[in-house]
């Protein structure tokens, strides 16, 4: 008789307890009547690959990876898909049979999917989009935008020296203005996107002059805490359609989860308030 292993999955960051993904996919595996767990492993930068090498010995199938190793397992993994090295960070690991580490990037995905369930009536094609931030998450909100068509993406960033390398990464479509100039550019935005942390409890607000918002503009903050930031409520009052950020960090989850488990699972109002929780 073959032994049935339940599969394990977790969380990889340092530190992690604010993650929110033990929550989530705890309630997938509840929903979906799964065997299968899910944790959280706070482990320190120079422990990472050792540890990460021995988890498939101990059950895991898969992990997700948070701050700050996003890019460092870009130097353990065996198997990189060609979205992660675009992005030059993974935030989903699956361990294969054969031990090797496959590392892709879902945080594009999470973006789109999050973006296309609250604004349904975005046309990416129907002008720039103006992305505020060029850290990790802006690579992958700016290779997402890039695939689906947007003609032309502004970027703008505190140190011009990162918005400059992304512009070399990911060429012409993207113009680099300077981060005095950002309340000038989001005049021409159709969307607008803020993916740095400010504007997130504990941190500086997001300065950035709304007025010349346009009311058929969408404004999406990848700050998900607090779920309503001042730039959302700016660009609510200004007429516009917002989406928040909670809704990328649940869709980000669905491939692993799938991958993991064997079940797609479905990003709902219940599994909103599982996250919140």
């Amino acid at each position: 008789m073959t032994e049935h292993k339940i599969p394990l999955a977790g969380v990889i960051g340092h530190p992690i307890v604010h993650s929110r993904s033990p929550r989530l996919h705890r309630h997938w595996l509840q929903t979906y009547g799964l065997d299968g767990h899910y944790i959280p492993m706070d482990v320190a930068p120079e422990n990472l690959e050792q540890v990460l090498r021995s988890l498939p010995k101990a059950g895991f199938v898969g992990v997700n990876i948070t701050v700050p190793h996003k890019e460092a397992v870009m130097q353990i993994a065996d198997q990189i898909t060609d979205r992660a090295t675009l992005i030059g960070a993974a935030n989903t690991l699956i361990f294969l049979p054969d031990g090797k580490i496959h590392a892709d990037n879902t945080d594009g995905y999470g973006f789109m999917e999050n973006l296309r369930a609250g604004a349904p009536d975005w046309d990416p094609t129907s002008g720039p989009s103006v992305v505020l931030g060029a850290g990790g998450a802006s690579r992958a909100v700016v290779s997402a935008l890039c695939e689906v068509g947007v003609p032309e993406i502004i970027l703008t960033n505190r140190t011009r020296l990162r918005a400059d390398k992304l512009r070399e990464d990911f060429g012409q479509r993207i113009r680099v203005v300077e981060w005095v100039q950002a309340g000038n550019v989001i005049e021409e935005a159709k969307l607008v996107v803020n993916t740095t942390s400010l504007g997130m409890m504990g941190q500086r607000e997001l300065r950035v002059p709304l007025d010349g918002l346009q009311k058929d503009a969408v404004v999406t903050d990848l700050v998900y805490a607090p779920l309503k930031t001042n730039l959302l409520l700016e660009a609510e009052e200004a007429g516009c359609v917002t989406v928040d950020g909670l809704g990328m960090l649940l869709h980000q989850a669905v491939p692993g989860f799938e991958r993991w488990f064997g079940e797609r699972p479905a990003v709902d109002s219940a599994t909103r308030a599982a996250a919140l929780r």
